[in-house]
């Protein structure tokens, strides 16, 4: 049996998918690097020159070692971090 816990992640307004995820898989401090996670969603300009953001939820790029695991880390992302896209990007 495994164990996984959210210890932090440190994306934020306007690079809410750049951060570092950091998670405790079976008792060991794992790092994500940088850029590991993908919003579900997107931001674009309307055609009334409007910004448009919508939210979706996060897949993450999961390291071989830790593959069995994805459904549930990307389960546990979505609980604790804030919905992407946050609109940086435009």
């Amino acid at each position: 049996m495994y164990n996984i816990e959210f210890i932090n992640y440190t994306g934020d307004y306007p690079n809410l998918c750049r951060g570092l995820l950091t998670l405790k898989i079976n008792d060991k401090i794992v790092e994500f690097p940088k850029g590991c996670m993908y919003s579900g969603g997107s931001c674009f300009i309307d055609h009334h020159q409007e910004a448009c953001i919508i939210t979706g939820r996060w897949a993450v790029n999961v390291p071989e070692e830790y593959k069995e695991y994805k459904e549930e880390i990307e389960d546990l992302v979505n609980e604790n971090v804030p919905r992407g896209c946050c609109g940086g990007c435009l």
